[in-house]
């Protein structure tokens, strides 16, 4: 009699320590899943922001191009501003010459 009572004794307590290892290992999956998702979106966010900085290097380098291209153009102008002066002054005295002769 002593014997069925502890045979089932030991299948509820042996039943009982499954069903703990059973919760603690869904815990433990779902604790690394988890920890999966967030790695996943760290790597995203990281590539997310390399990304935006080398578009902000692109942008970067065209604004400064574009800088560049606007000052070669404005001393083209003042190159030919100072070309016209001298050609009108060269004109004005040659007419000068020309009234005085």
């Amino acid at each position: 009699m002593k014997t069925p009572i502890l045979l089932l004794l030991t299948l509820v307590s042996t039943a009982a320590l499954i069903s703990c290892n059973e919760k603690k290992a869904a815990i433990e999956a779902q604790k690394d899943a988890t920890k999966d998702a967030i790695d996943e979106r760290k790597d995203a966010v990281n590539h997310a922001a390399e990304s935006a900085t080398k578009q902000a290097d692109a942008n970067a380098d065209i604004t400064k191009a574009n800088i560049e291209a606007a000052n070669q153009a404005a001393q083209a102008q003042l190159d030919a501003n100072k070309k016209m002066a001298d050609a009108a002054a060269a004109a004005e005295k040659a007419r000068v010459d020309a009234l005085n002769k």
